[in-house]
């Protein structure tokens, strides 16, 4: 279910720019032959690994969420870069890029932010975005 989500996520844009685009049906049939690809790229990961990231995701956003609301932003900050650091070497984290990486391409980059753009706060402060 997970991997759904994820899935429809990574496409949204990718439809969204189709339509404005007008494409015609040999541009629209590569392109879904680019989300199958990424589809069954997604299919790969572990499900229990990958929902397990997701729990612990949940878990450190809750737990930056509370040091941000106590006004201890320096501490959020340092938790949230180590935690980013962890998360770009996470074997399912590499996946997922990697899987992403199929359609670049298709979607301009503002449209479709890396995983490293999300795990970036080296030019904001995570406590800004709470």
């Amino acid at each position: 279910m997970k991997t759904l989500v994820i899935l429809l996520c990574l496409m949204f844009p990718v439809v969204a720019v189709a339509q404005d685009k007008g494409m015609d049906t040999g541009n629209m049939q590569q392109m879904m032959q680019l989300m199958q690809k990424m589809q069954q790229c997604m299919q790969k990961i572990d499900q229990s690994k990958l929902e397990a990231l997701g729990e612990q995701s949940e878990k450190i956003s809750n737990e930056l969420d509370a040091l941000c609301k106590k006004g201890e932003r320096k501490k959020a900050q340092k938790k949230a870069i180590a935690y980013s650091k962890k998360m770009m070497k996470d074997p399912v984290v590499l996946q997922v890029k990697k899987c992403g990486e199929i359609t670049k391409g298709l979607v301009p980059a503002e449209l479709s932010p890396s995983i490293e753009d999300e795990f970036d706060f080296s030019d904001k402060h995570v406590c800004d975005d709470r």
